[in-house]
Protein backbone atom coordinates (compact mmCIF):
# COMPACT_ATOMS: atom_id res chain seq x y z
CA UNK A 1 0.00 0.00 0.00
CA UNK A 2 1.09 3.33 -0.84
CA UNK A 3 0.78 6.08 1.33
CA UNK A 4 -0.16 9.92 0.76
CA UNK A 5 1.99 12.39 1.27
CA UNK A 6 -0.71 15.78 1.01
CA UNK A 7 -2.48 16.85 4.30
CA UNK A 8 -6.01 16.15 3.45
CA UNK A 9 -8.29 19.29 4.60
CA UNK A 10 -11.35 18.59 6.57
CA UNK A 11 -14.33 20.77 6.99
CA UNK A 12 -17.25 20.75 9.60
CA UNK A 13 -20.40 22.75 10.59
CA UNK A 14 -21.64 23.12 13.79
CA UNK A 15 -25.04 23.84 14.34
CA UNK A 16 -25.83 24.97 18.06
CA UNK A 17 -29.42 25.15 19.43
CA UNK A 18 -30.62 28.29 20.17
CA UNK A 19 -27.18 30.10 19.64
CA UNK A 20 -27.88 30.83 15.19
CA UNK A 21 -31.26 31.59 13.33
CA UNK A 22 -32.75 28.58 11.47
CA UNK A 23 -31.24 25.40 12.42
CA UNK A 24 -32.81 22.67 10.52
CA UNK A 25 -33.48 18.77 11.47
CA UNK A 26 -30.07 17.95 9.63
CA UNK A 27 -27.83 20.22 11.57
CA UNK A 28 -27.87 22.81 8.16
CA UNK A 29 -27.89 26.31 8.96
CA UNK A 30 -29.31 29.63 7.49
CA UNK A 31 -29.59 33.06 8.07
CA UNK A 32 -33.11 34.71 8.87
CA UNK A 33 -34.35 36.24 5.82
CA UNK A 34 -36.50 39.80 5.24
CA UNK A 35 -40.10 38.41 5.62
CA UNK A 36 -41.69 38.83 1.95
CA UNK A 37 -44.07 41.43 1.10
CA UNK A 38 -46.70 39.71 -1.31
CA UNK A 39 -45.77 40.69 -5.08
CA UNK A 40 -42.46 41.45 -3.53
CA UNK A 41 -39.25 39.42 -4.23
CA UNK A 42 -38.32 37.79 -1.00
CA UNK A 43 -34.31 39.78 -0.01
CA UNK A 44 -31.78 37.13 -0.18
CA UNK A 45 -30.38 35.69 2.71
CA UNK A 46 -27.75 36.78 4.07
CA UNK A 47 -24.39 34.28 3.83
CA UNK A 48 -23.89 32.63 6.94
CA UNK A 49 -20.56 32.20 8.48
CA UNK A 50 -19.70 28.78 10.09
CA UNK A 51 -18.76 28.97 13.54
CA UNK A 52 -15.96 28.09 14.77
CA UNK A 53 -15.75 24.99 17.03
CA UNK A 54 -14.98 26.01 20.70
CA UNK A 55 -11.51 24.28 21.95
CA UNK A 56 -12.34 23.13 25.63
CA UNK A 57 -9.00 21.31 26.75
CA UNK A 58 -5.51 21.94 26.13
CA UNK A 59 -2.31 19.57 26.11
CA UNK A 60 -0.94 19.09 30.09
CA UNK A 61 2.29 17.18 30.99
CA UNK A 62 2.44 14.87 34.06
CA UNK A 63 3.22 11.84 35.88
CA UNK A 64 1.17 9.33 38.10
CA UNK A 65 4.25 7.01 39.87
CA UNK A 66 6.29 9.15 42.15
CA UNK A 67 7.85 7.99 45.23
CA UNK A 68 9.57 10.81 48.50
CA UNK A 69 11.15 9.76 51.17
CA UNK A 70 8.38 9.06 52.64
CA UNK A 71 8.75 5.78 51.22
CA UNK A 72 11.14 4.09 53.18
CA UNK A 73 13.46 2.77 50.04
CA UNK A 74 13.41 6.59 48.91
CA UNK A 75 15.43 8.92 49.35
CA UNK A 76 14.41 12.49 47.67
CA UNK A 77 12.83 14.77 50.24
CA UNK A 78 8.79 16.03 49.20
CA UNK A 79 10.38 19.69 48.62
CA UNK A 80 12.94 18.51 45.82
CA UNK A 81 10.34 15.74 44.27
CA UNK A 82 8.07 19.15 43.67
CA UNK A 83 10.60 21.37 42.53
CA UNK A 84 12.10 19.19 40.22
CA UNK A 85 8.75 18.51 38.86
CA UNK A 86 7.20 21.77 38.88
CA UNK A 87 10.06 23.94 38.38
CA UNK A 88 12.99 22.52 36.32
CA UNK A 89 10.36 20.52 34.22
CA UNK A 90 6.94 22.38 34.13
CA UNK A 91 5.14 19.59 35.05
CA UNK A 92 1.32 20.60 34.75
CA UNK A 93 0.10 17.42 37.17
CA UNK A 94 1.59 14.94 39.33
CA UNK A 95 0.73 12.27 41.86
CA UNK A 96 2.68 11.32 44.84
CA UNK A 97 2.42 7.40 45.00
CA UNK A 98 4.49 6.13 48.26
CA UNK A 99 4.04 2.28 49.20
CA UNK A 100 1.29 1.31 51.04
CA UNK A 101 3.52 0.08 53.42
CA UNK A 102 4.46 1.66 57.02
CA UNK A 103 6.31 4.92 56.47
CA UNK A 104 9.25 5.83 59.11
CA UNK A 105 9.69 9.83 58.11
CA UNK A 106 7.88 12.61 57.38
CA UNK A 107 7.92 14.61 53.95
CA UNK A 108 11.60 15.96 54.86
CA UNK A 109 13.08 12.73 56.17
CA UNK A 110 12.54 13.40 59.71
CA UNK A 111 11.90 9.99 61.87
CA UNK A 112 8.27 10.16 62.93
CA UNK A 113 7.79 11.05 66.37
CA UNK A 114 6.57 7.50 68.31
CA UNK A 115 8.04 5.49 65.06
CA UNK A 116 6.67 3.59 62.16
CA UNK A 117 3.06 4.31 60.99
CA UNK A 118 0.67 2.83 57.90
CA UNK A 119 1.28 4.93 54.82
CA UNK A 120 -2.33 5.60 54.94
CA UNK A 121 -1.61 7.67 57.59
CA UNK A 122 1.73 9.35 56.86
CA UNK A 123 0.09 10.35 53.89
CA UNK A 124 -3.14 11.82 56.22
CA UNK A 125 -1.26 13.47 58.77
CA UNK A 126 2.69 14.61 56.93
CA UNK A 127 2.28 14.54 52.98
CA UNK A 128 -1.24 16.17 52.33
CA UNK A 129 -0.72 19.06 54.74
CA UNK A 130 3.06 19.49 53.62
CA UNK A 131 1.86 20.33 49.57
CA UNK A 132 -1.93 21.91 51.54
CA UNK A 133 0.82 24.15 52.58
CA UNK A 134 3.65 24.81 50.56
CA UNK A 135 0.66 25.45 47.56
CA UNK A 136 -1.09 28.23 50.07
CA UNK A 137 3.12 29.71 50.49
CA UNK A 138 2.81 30.59 46.84
CA UNK A 139 4.61 27.53 45.76
CA UNK A 140 3.89 25.89 42.15
CA UNK A 141 0.62 27.61 41.43
CA UNK A 142 -1.58 26.57 39.08
CA UNK A 143 -0.18 23.13 39.09
CA UNK A 144 -2.18 20.23 40.24
CA UNK A 145 -0.30 18.02 43.09
CA UNK A 146 -2.21 15.12 44.76
CA UNK A 147 -1.74 12.17 47.02
CA UNK A 148 -1.84 8.57 45.49
CA UNK A 149 -0.17 5.32 46.82
CA UNK A 150 1.34 1.70 45.76
CA UNK A 151 0.03 -1.26 46.31
CA UNK A 152 1.66 -4.29 46.90
CA UNK A 153 -1.17 -6.15 45.06
CA UNK A 154 -1.32 -10.33 46.54
CA UNK A 155 -0.12 -12.54 43.75
CA UNK A 156 0.58 -9.88 41.75
CA UNK A 157 2.98 -7.04 41.79
CA UNK A 158 2.52 -3.37 42.32
CA UNK A 159 -0.85 -1.01 41.28
CA UNK A 160 -1.10 2.47 41.45
CA UNK A 161 -4.40 3.47 43.33
CA UNK A 162 -5.68 7.09 43.81
CA UNK A 163 -9.49 6.91 45.60
CA UNK A 164 -10.65 10.85 46.05
CA UNK A 165 -14.52 11.80 46.77
CA UNK A 166 -15.71 15.43 47.39
CA UNK A 167 -18.47 17.58 45.43
CA UNK A 168 -18.07 19.22 43.15
CA UNK A 169 -14.21 19.26 43.62
CA UNK A 170 -12.65 15.66 44.01
CA UNK A 171 -9.77 15.46 46.89
CA UNK A 172 -7.80 12.71 48.26
CA UNK A 173 -10.20 10.23 50.29
CA UNK A 174 -7.74 9.70 53.16
CA UNK A 175 -10.61 7.75 55.44
CA UNK A 176 -10.76 5.54 52.37
CA UNK A 177 -7.21 5.47 51.73
CA UNK A 178 -6.49 3.85 55.69
CA UNK A 179 -9.80 1.52 55.33
CA UNK A 180 -8.04 0.28 51.71
CA UNK A 181 -4.69 -0.30 53.94
CA UNK A 182 -6.75 -2.20 56.06
CA UNK A 183 -8.25 -4.09 54.46
CA UNK A 184 -6.11 -5.34 51.49
CA UNK A 185 -2.08 -5.40 53.39
CA UNK A 186 -0.71 -7.11 56.44
CA UNK A 187 -0.62 -4.28 58.14
CA UNK A 188 -0.71 -4.61 61.94
CA UNK A 189 -4.04 -3.83 63.80
CA UNK A 190 -2.03 -1.63 66.07
CA UNK A 191 -1.10 0.94 63.42
CA UNK A 192 -5.23 1.98 63.20
CA UNK A 193 -7.44 3.18 65.01
CA UNK A 194 -9.07 0.70 66.86
CA UNK A 195 -12.35 2.22 66.57
CA UNK A 196 -12.13 2.21 63.37
CA UNK A 197 -10.71 -1.24 63.36
CA UNK A 198 -13.84 -2.52 65.22
CA UNK A 199 -16.07 -1.14 62.45
CA UNK A 200 -14.07 -2.33 59.54
CA UNK A 201 -14.16 -5.62 61.05
CA UNK A 202 -18.05 -5.74 61.39
CA UNK A 203 -17.99 -5.37 57.35
CA UNK A 204 -16.18 -8.34 56.63
CA UNK A 205 -12.85 -9.78 56.89
CA UNK A 206 -9.74 -8.88 55.69
CA UNK A 207 -8.29 -10.22 52.51
CA UNK A 208 -4.52 -9.53 51.37
CA UNK A 209 -3.40 -12.79 50.32
CA UNK A 210 -4.84 -14.49 47.52
CA UNK A 211 -5.80 -13.25 43.42
CA UNK A 212 -9.27 -13.71 44.68
CA UNK A 213 -8.16 -11.00 47.39
CA UNK A 214 -6.97 -8.76 44.83
CA UNK A 215 -10.45 -9.00 43.26
CA UNK A 216 -11.90 -7.83 46.02
CA UNK A 217 -10.39 -4.61 46.25
CA UNK A 218 -11.09 -4.03 42.98
CA UNK A 219 -14.60 -4.82 43.83
CA UNK A 220 -14.31 -2.59 46.94
CA UNK A 221 -13.17 0.42 44.89
CA UNK A 222 -15.77 -0.04 42.30
CA UNK A 223 -18.71 -0.33 44.86
CA UNK A 224 -17.32 2.51 47.32
CA UNK A 225 -15.79 4.56 44.59
CA UNK A 226 -17.10 3.68 40.89
CA UNK A 227 -16.20 6.97 39.54
CA UNK A 228 -13.37 8.59 41.40
CA UNK A 229 -10.62 5.97 41.67
CA UNK A 230 -8.37 4.12 39.79
CA UNK A 231 -6.04 1.04 40.03
CA UNK A 232 -2.99 1.12 37.59
CA UNK A 233 -0.83 -1.22 36.53
CA UNK A 234 3.15 0.02 37.47
CA UNK A 235 5.75 -2.27 35.80
CA UNK A 236 3.67 -5.22 34.95
CA UNK A 237 6.55 -7.49 33.56
CA UNK A 238 9.42 -6.76 35.97
CA UNK A 239 9.17 -10.04 38.35
CA UNK A 240 8.45 -13.03 35.63
CA UNK A 241 5.00 -15.01 35.80
CA UNK A 242 2.99 -12.23 38.13
CA UNK A 243 0.24 -11.39 35.33
CA UNK A 244 -1.25 -13.80 32.47
CA UNK A 245 -3.48 -12.27 29.65
CA UNK A 246 -6.41 -13.44 31.36
CA UNK A 247 -5.32 -11.43 34.40
CA UNK A 248 -5.40 -8.03 32.51
CA UNK A 249 -9.01 -9.02 30.75
CA UNK A 250 -10.26 -10.20 33.98
CA UNK A 251 -9.56 -6.48 35.92
CA UNK A 252 -10.50 -4.90 33.30
CA UNK A 253 -13.68 -6.57 32.91
CA UNK A 254 -14.43 -6.09 36.82
CA UNK A 255 -13.91 -2.68 37.06
CA UNK A 256 -13.90 -0.89 33.83
CA UNK A 257 -13.99 2.38 34.76
CA UNK A 258 -11.03 2.15 37.19
CA UNK A 259 -8.46 -0.69 35.76
CA UNK A 260 -8.16 1.02 32.39
CA UNK A 261 -4.41 1.55 31.78
CA UNK A 262 -0.49 -0.01 32.35
CA UNK A 263 2.55 1.94 32.76
CA UNK A 264 4.18 0.14 29.99
CA UNK A 265 6.71 2.99 29.54
CA UNK A 266 8.33 2.00 33.13
CA UNK A 267 10.28 4.34 35.45
CA UNK A 268 13.52 3.49 36.85
CA UNK A 269 15.47 4.09 34.05
CA UNK A 270 18.87 5.29 35.80
CA UNK A 271 18.91 1.27 36.68
CA UNK A 272 21.78 -0.73 35.63
CA UNK A 273 19.10 -2.97 34.70
CA UNK A 274 17.07 -0.87 32.92
CA UNK A 275 13.86 0.01 34.55
CA UNK A 276 14.51 -2.34 37.48
CA UNK A 277 13.93 -5.45 34.99
CA UNK A 278 16.84 -7.24 37.33
CA UNK A 279 15.61 -11.01 36.18
CA UNK A 280 18.22 -13.41 35.07
CA UNK A 281 19.45 -12.15 31.69
CA UNK A 282 18.18 -15.51 30.04
CA UNK A 283 15.73 -16.73 27.49
CA UNK A 284 12.72 -17.86 29.41
CA UNK A 285 12.88 -14.03 31.02
CA UNK A 286 12.86 -12.43 28.03
CA UNK A 287 9.25 -11.23 28.20
CA UNK A 288 10.58 -9.79 31.82
CA UNK A 289 13.10 -7.51 30.07
CA UNK A 290 12.31 -3.77 28.41
CA UNK A 291 12.89 -3.32 25.05
CA UNK A 292 14.12 0.14 24.19
CA UNK A 293 13.15 1.15 28.40
CA UNK A 294 9.31 -0.24 27.25
CA UNK A 295 7.98 -3.31 28.85
CA UNK A 296 7.10 -6.13 26.62
CA UNK A 297 3.32 -6.30 26.93
CA UNK A 298 3.21 -2.87 25.32
CA UNK A 299 6.85 -2.94 23.04
CA UNK A 300 5.64 -6.52 21.37
CA UNK A 301 3.53 -5.97 18.06
CA UNK A 302 0.74 -7.65 18.58
CA UNK A 303 1.42 -8.66 22.13
CA UNK A 304 -0.62 -8.35 25.41
CA UNK A 305 -1.35 -4.64 24.92
CA UNK A 306 -2.68 -5.21 21.04
CA UNK A 307 -4.61 -8.11 22.57
CA UNK A 308 -6.26 -5.92 24.64
CA UNK A 309 -7.39 -3.41 21.92
CA UNK A 310 -8.06 -6.02 19.70
CA UNK A 311 -11.06 -7.33 22.10
CA UNK A 312 -11.85 -3.47 21.72
CA UNK A 313 -10.87 -2.18 25.30
CA UNK A 314 -10.21 1.31 25.91
CA UNK A 315 -7.22 0.01 27.88
CA UNK A 316 -3.92 2.46 27.74
CA UNK A 317 -0.61 3.16 27.57
CA UNK A 318 1.57 5.29 29.90
CA UNK A 319 4.82 6.80 31.20
CA UNK A 320 6.01 7.80 34.56
CA UNK A 321 9.41 8.30 36.74
CA UNK A 322 8.83 5.87 39.24
CA UNK A 323 11.73 8.05 41.58
CA UNK A 324 12.74 7.14 44.13
CA UNK A 325 16.04 8.82 43.73
CA UNK A 326 18.33 9.73 40.81
CA UNK A 327 21.32 8.80 42.68
CA UNK A 328 22.22 8.09 45.74
CA UNK A 329 25.23 8.01 48.44
CA UNK A 330 27.69 8.44 45.19
CA UNK A 331 26.88 4.44 44.79
CA UNK A 332 23.49 3.61 43.33
CA UNK A 333 21.09 4.95 40.89
CA UNK A 334 17.70 4.39 40.29
CA UNK A 335 15.47 7.23 38.34
CA UNK A 336 14.99 10.46 36.84
CA UNK A 337 12.97 13.28 38.42
CA UNK A 338 9.05 13.67 37.34
CA UNK A 339 9.33 14.77 34.27
CA UNK A 340 13.04 14.97 33.51
CA UNK A 341 12.97 11.67 31.00
CA UNK A 342 9.56 10.65 30.93
CA UNK A 343 6.53 12.37 30.57
CA UNK A 344 2.64 11.75 30.34
CA UNK A 345 1.37 14.03 27.14
CA UNK A 346 -2.14 14.57 27.81
CA UNK A 347 -5.49 16.35 26.72
CA UNK A 348 -7.29 17.38 29.29
CA UNK A 349 -10.89 18.68 29.39
CA UNK A 350 -11.84 20.36 32.73
CA UNK A 351 -9.88 21.36 35.62
CA UNK A 352 -9.04 19.29 39.09
CA UNK A 353 -8.67 15.84 39.82
CA UNK A 354 -12.12 14.82 38.65
CA UNK A 355 -11.17 16.41 34.78
CA UNK A 356 -7.80 14.86 34.75
CA UNK A 357 -9.50 11.13 35.82
CA UNK A 358 -12.13 12.06 32.91
CA UNK A 359 -9.36 12.83 30.43
CA UNK A 360 -7.25 9.60 31.34
CA UNK A 361 -9.67 7.78 30.94
CA UNK A 362 -10.63 9.30 27.33
CA UNK A 363 -7.22 8.18 26.44
CA UNK A 364 -6.57 10.97 24.38
CA UNK A 365 -2.98 10.76 25.47
CA UNK A 366 0.82 9.98 24.15
CA UNK A 367 4.03 9.28 26.27
CA UNK A 368 7.42 9.74 25.42
CA UNK A 369 11.36 9.15 26.69
CA UNK A 370 13.93 11.98 26.45
CA UNK A 371 11.74 14.78 24.88
CA UNK A 372 12.31 12.62 21.60
CA UNK A 373 8.77 14.77 20.42
CA UNK A 374 6.32 16.96 22.54
CA UNK A 375 3.61 17.83 20.40
CA UNK A 376 1.26 15.21 18.36
CA UNK A 377 -1.79 15.47 16.34
CA UNK A 378 -2.67 11.42 15.06
CA UNK A 379 -6.23 11.09 13.89
CA UNK A 380 -8.52 9.44 11.24
CA UNK A 381 -10.96 10.92 9.43
CA UNK A 382 -13.96 9.83 7.06
CA UNK A 383 -15.51 12.24 4.62
CA UNK A 384 -16.05 15.24 7.55
CA UNK A 385 -15.83 13.00 10.82
CA UNK A 386 -12.26 12.88 12.33
CA UNK A 387 -11.47 11.24 15.60
CA UNK A 388 -8.58 11.20 17.63
CA UNK A 389 -6.50 9.07 19.71
CA UNK A 390 -9.09 7.45 22.07
CA UNK A 391 -11.83 8.39 20.21
CA UNK A 392 -13.25 5.79 17.73
CA UNK A 393 -14.81 6.38 13.87
CA UNK A 394 -18.00 4.99 12.92
CA UNK A 395 -16.97 3.67 9.16
CA UNK A 396 -19.07 1.89 6.27
CA UNK A 397 -17.31 -0.26 4.32
CA UNK A 398 -15.39 0.91 1.24
CA UNK A 399 -15.52 4.27 2.81
CA UNK A 400 -11.63 6.22 2.37
CA UNK A 401 -9.94 6.77 5.78
CA UNK A 402 -7.17 8.84 5.56
CA UNK A 403 -4.35 8.66 9.08
CA UNK A 404 -2.77 11.77 9.40
CA UNK A 405 0.34 12.50 11.64
CA UNK A 406 1.82 15.42 12.96
CA UNK A 407 4.40 15.73 15.27
CA UNK A 408 7.22 18.61 16.35
CA UNK A 409 10.13 17.57 18.37
CA UNK A 410 11.78 20.19 20.80
CA UNK A 411 15.14 22.23 20.15
CA UNK A 412 17.02 19.79 22.88
CA UNK A 413 15.97 18.10 25.18
CA UNK A 414 17.93 16.97 28.78
CA UNK A 415 20.92 15.07 28.00
CA UNK A 416 23.41 16.20 30.28
CA UNK A 417 26.95 14.94 30.88
CA UNK A 418 28.49 14.20 33.22
CA UNK A 419 25.57 12.87 35.15
CA UNK A 420 24.00 16.51 37.31
CA UNK A 421 26.53 18.57 35.93
CA UNK A 422 24.20 20.88 34.55
CA UNK A 423 26.00 20.62 31.32
CA UNK A 424 23.67 20.11 28.70
CA UNK A 425 24.76 18.55 26.02
CA UNK A 426 22.35 20.42 23.28
CA UNK A 427 21.26 17.43 21.62
CA UNK A 428 18.53 17.98 19.51
CA UNK A 429 16.04 14.95 19.93
CA UNK A 430 15.53 13.85 16.12
CA UNK A 431 12.72 10.95 15.23
CA UNK A 432 14.22 8.77 12.64
CA UNK A 433 11.29 6.82 12.01
CA UNK A 434 7.68 6.38 12.93
CA UNK A 435 5.86 3.20 12.49
CA UNK A 436 1.94 3.26 11.54
CA UNK A 437 0.71 -0.17 13.70
CA UNK A 438 -2.68 -1.73 13.03
CA UNK A 439 -4.82 -4.83 14.53
CA UNK A 440 -8.22 -6.15 14.36
CA UNK A 441 -10.96 -5.45 16.50
CA UNK A 442 -12.65 -8.81 16.71
CA UNK A 443 -15.76 -9.46 19.14
CA UNK A 444 -14.13 -9.70 23.28
CA UNK A 445 -13.24 -12.86 24.72
CA UNK A 446 -15.07 -14.33 26.83
CA UNK A 447 -14.11 -15.66 30.28
CA UNK A 448 -13.29 -19.44 30.31
CA UNK A 449 -12.63 -19.13 26.24
CA UNK A 450 -8.95 -20.45 25.15
CA UNK A 451 -9.36 -16.45 23.29
CA UNK A 452 -10.03 -15.03 27.01
CA UNK A 453 -6.00 -16.09 28.24
CA UNK A 454 -4.41 -15.44 24.49
CA UNK A 455 -1.80 -13.08 25.14
CA UNK A 456 -1.45 -11.71 21.26
CA UNK A 457 -2.98 -10.67 18.35
CA UNK A 458 -2.07 -12.01 15.66
CA UNK A 459 -3.41 -9.74 13.14
CA UNK A 460 -1.33 -6.69 14.38
CA UNK A 461 1.41 -5.60 12.18
CA UNK A 462 3.16 -2.20 11.03
CA UNK A 463 1.48 -1.29 8.28
CA UNK A 464 3.84 1.82 7.38
CA UNK A 465 6.80 3.12 8.14
CA UNK A 466 7.23 6.82 7.96
CA UNK A 467 10.18 8.35 7.74
CA UNK A 468 11.54 11.98 6.88
CA UNK A 469 11.38 11.23 3.26
CA UNK A 470 8.00 11.32 3.92
CA UNK A 471 6.78 13.44 6.19
CA UNK A 472 6.91 17.83 5.22
CA UNK A 473 6.94 20.69 7.12
CA UNK A 474 3.53 22.42 7.23
CA UNK A 475 2.82 25.97 7.95
CA UNK A 476 2.75 25.58 11.89
CA UNK A 477 5.67 23.68 12.05
CA UNK A 478 4.55 20.18 12.47
CA UNK A 479 6.29 17.17 10.84
CA UNK A 480 3.06 16.16 8.56
CA UNK A 481 2.25 12.79 6.89
CA UNK A 482 -0.72 10.63 5.95
CA UNK A 483 -1.87 7.33 4.90
CA UNK A 484 -5.13 6.38 3.03
CA UNK A 485 -6.84 3.46 3.16
CA UNK A 486 -10.52 1.66 2.48
CA UNK A 487 -12.43 0.93 5.22
CA UNK A 488 -13.19 -3.03 4.95
CA UNK A 489 -13.26 -4.56 8.76
CA UNK A 490 -12.89 -3.04 12.44
CA UNK A 491 -9.44 -2.09 13.65
CA UNK A 492 -7.63 0.14 15.66
CA UNK A 493 -4.65 2.42 14.55
CA UNK A 494 -1.33 3.44 17.12
CA UNK A 495 2.07 4.80 16.83
CA UNK A 496 5.20 4.11 18.08
CA UNK A 497 8.44 6.34 16.88
CA UNK A 498 12.21 6.44 17.60
CA UNK A 499 15.52 8.06 17.29
CA UNK A 500 16.98 4.97 16.24
CA UNK A 501 17.42 3.38 12.60
CA UNK A 502 15.43 0.04 11.38
CA UNK A 503 18.76 -2.15 11.83
CA UNK A 504 20.65 -0.41 14.85
CA UNK A 505 23.68 -3.59 16.51
CA UNK A 506 22.08 -4.13 19.77
CA UNK A 507 19.29 -1.91 19.44
CA UNK A 508 16.74 -2.46 16.64
CA UNK A 509 15.98 -5.54 13.93
CA UNK A 510 13.54 -4.07 11.23
CA UNK A 511 12.51 -1.87 13.23
CA UNK A 512 11.74 -3.64 16.26
CA UNK A 513 13.55 -3.15 19.50
CA UNK A 514 15.65 -5.67 21.21
CA UNK A 515 15.94 -6.29 24.97
CA UNK A 516 17.79 -4.21 26.85
CA UNK A 517 21.27 -5.42 28.11
CA UNK A 518 22.64 -4.53 31.98
CA UNK A 519 25.01 -1.26 32.00
CA UNK A 520 27.36 -3.19 33.97
CA UNK A 521 30.65 -0.84 35.42
CA UNK A 522 32.72 -1.15 38.48
CA UNK A 523 33.31 2.79 38.79
CA UNK A 524 30.03 4.21 40.09
CA UNK A 525 30.25 8.15 38.46
CA UNK A 526 31.23 5.98 34.93
CA UNK A 527 28.29 3.73 35.29
CA UNK A 528 26.03 6.41 36.27
CA UNK A 529 27.34 8.74 33.33
CA UNK A 530 26.74 5.12 30.81
CA UNK A 531 23.58 4.69 31.65
CA UNK A 532 22.42 8.60 31.26
CA UNK A 533 23.80 7.59 28.17
CA UNK A 534 21.79 4.39 27.08
CA UNK A 535 18.99 5.79 27.70
CA UNK A 536 19.23 9.45 25.62
CA UNK A 537 20.58 7.13 23.16
CA UNK A 538 17.28 4.86 23.15
CA UNK A 539 14.56 6.96 22.64
CA UNK A 540 10.97 6.45 22.14
CA UNK A 541 6.86 7.52 22.39
CA UNK A 542 3.94 5.52 22.13
CA UNK A 543 0.62 7.11 21.08
CA UNK A 544 -2.46 5.42 22.82
CA UNK A 545 -4.93 4.13 19.06
CA UNK A 546 -7.58 5.34 17.97
CA UNK A 547 -10.12 2.93 16.66
CA UNK A 548 -12.36 2.63 13.31
CA UNK A 549 -15.27 0.65 13.52
CA UNK A 550 -16.97 -0.73 10.56
CA UNK A 551 -20.54 -1.44 11.38
CA UNK A 552 -21.26 -5.31 10.62
CA UNK A 553 -23.08 -5.77 7.14
CA UNK A 554 -22.53 -2.09 6.49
Amino acid sequence: MRHSKSIIGLAASLCIAGGFYGCNGNGDQSSPATPATPGTPAAPAAPATPPVAEVTGKWTTGDLHVHTIQSNDAQSPLATVLDQAFTASNLDWMALSNHLRVSDRDPAGTAIPGGSVAFSKGMADYEVPAVKQMQADGRYPGKLIFSAFEWDMPTHDHMNVGIFSGSPALAPALKAANEFEYFFTNRADTLFNSADVAAWNAKGPRAFTTHADALLAFNWLKTNYPDSSYALINHPSRNPGKYTAANYREFNDLAPNIVFAVEGMVGNQMEPDRGGYNSAYIDANLKSRTYGGVDYVVAQVGGIWDALLGDGRRFWNLANSDHHFKTAGGQFSSGYFPGEYARNYLWMEGTGIKGLLDSLRAGKSFSVFGDLINALDFNVAAGSTKREMGGELMAKAGDKVTVTIRFKSPDRNRFEYPLDSGVNVNVRPTVDHIDLIAGDVTPRAKPGTPEYSKETNDSTKVIATFTKTDWKLDKDGYNTVTYTFTAARSQYFRLRGTNLGLNVPGETTNGNPLPDTKTDLVENAARFDAINARNYNDLWFYSNPVFVTVASGA
